[in-house]
């Protein structure tokens, strides 16, 4: 029932974006032939923006394209994943060619060898060249196109690095293959694989045992998913492992959620503006897109380090908001906060009186502040001194 929820959300978002798709035929040379693609790009797309998206490249993109698109316009509505640059290549009669492989190894020859360069040194230097892209590429593949796209893992520097590939019909030694590679990697990958109860048996067979092994992994470069999708055909499970596969690849980009806060937040061994700094810097390193802190995540730590009885990071986090937003009270409250509560009343009340020029919070107005410098006794004292100059910047 979920699975066709899903479908029919993604076919609503795909009828409604389908008229911002752009229709273009690459002459390649490698092939020796025309190619038509189908390109979406992200709903207030700007080529002249310094913004980077991720590229996401759909093999067989004549069925398989719009799935991957209404998947990504639902998960970007909700930024739950960032705009992305979705490229559909069709293939039709071609496919097979184009899935050429060798029979002990799996990895393309001949045709499939052309194709793959294709893809490599024409298609995505295409994309780069007309287009804002980031460095963060995504493959999907489906069945033959599923075990092609393994192949770009064996490059030097992988030429993608996310694989979605959907009950790939591995061929040869390349499920063997793939797992030594994966084993032994030394560049950030994510690797998504998805098989169902009902999938042909002999594709599922060899997936399991792939996973079986690749499960064991601890390689700290690799990020790995499997799902086993259930009640799903072979076809069915296409679009229930594409809602899973973008959910789990871009779950960093997300904002926190309650999970990530009782996992790794709580725990945390440092000041939370470490953490949230840190986090951001990833998501930049591995998208190669810049996303902004978002004063709900600022709040969310507060309240996480109030929980741990945290006041220095309470204090750096109002630091940090002041440096992201110095037209905001947010940090200089939270920087009152903390001298309030470390008896420096003077101050506590100097600092509440400088967020009251700044512009209000969603959940904290001028009036509460004010109640706070109201209700503070503030008495001369000669100790109190005024050392931490640095406060208020």
């Amino acid at each position: 029932m979920r699975n066709i929820l899903l479908f029919i959300i993604s076919t609503c978002f795909c009828a409604q974006m389908s008229a911002q798709v752009i229709y273009e035929t690459l002459d390649s040379r490698k092939l020796n032939a025309k190619r038509d693609l189908k390109i979406k790009l992200p709903k207030n797309y700007d080529p002249n923006s310094e913004l980077k998206h991720p590229v996401i490249i759909v093999f067989d993109g004549e069925y398989l394209f719009e799935p991957v698109n209404g998947q990504v316009s639902f998960q970007t509505h909700f930024d739950e994943m960032p705009e992305s640059i979705v490229v559909g290549v069709i293939q039709g009669e071609e496919r097979f060619y184009d899935s050429y492989f060798d029979e002990v190894s799996g990895l393309p020859v001949e045709s499939g060898d052309r194709f793959y360069k294709f893809v490599e040194q024409e298609l995505l230097p295409y994309i780069d060249n007309n287009y804002n892209t980031s460095k963060f590429k995504v493959a999907v593949g489906h069945n033959l196109m599923g075990n092609f796209i393994n192949a770009f893992l064996f490059h030097e520097e992988p030429v993608f690095q996310a694989y979605i590939n959907l009950s790939p019909d591995f061929k040869g030694t390349m499920s063997q293959n793939v797992a030594t590679r994966l084993e032994w990697l030394d560049k950030d990958i994510f690797y998504y694989m998805a098989t169902s109860d009902g999938d042909i048996a002999p594709i599922r067979e060899t997936i399991i045992n792939t996973n079986d092994i690749l499960k064991t992994y601890e390689n700290q470069h690799l990020t790995y998913y499997f799902d086993e999708l259930k009640g799903d055909s072979h076809y069915q499970l296409v679009t229930g492992a594409l809602s899973k596969a973008m959910d789990r690849i871009f779950e960093l980009y997300k904002p926190l959620d309650d999970k990530e806060i009782k996992e790794k937040v709580l725990p945390y061994e440092g000041t939370l503006d470490d953490y949230i700094v840190d986090r951001y810097e990833r998501i930049d390193d591995l998208f190669g897109i810049f996303k902004p802190i978002s004063e709900v995540e600022l709040q969310q730590l507060i309240t996480v380090a109030e929980e741990r009885k945290d006041l220095e990071s309470v204090y750096k986090i109002g630091k940090l908001a002041n440096k992201l937003d110095p037209s905001s009270s947010f940090g200089t409250y939270y920087m009152a906060q903390y001298a309030e509560r470390q008896g420096k009343t003077k101050k506590a009340v100097k600092l509440y009186e400088s967020a009251m020029t700044l512009n209000e919070m969603s959940h904290i107005n001028k009036e509460f502040i004010m109640s706070h410098v109201e209700s503070l006794n503030v008495v001369a004292d000669d100790t109190e001194t005024e050392d931490d100059g640095d406060e208020e910047n």
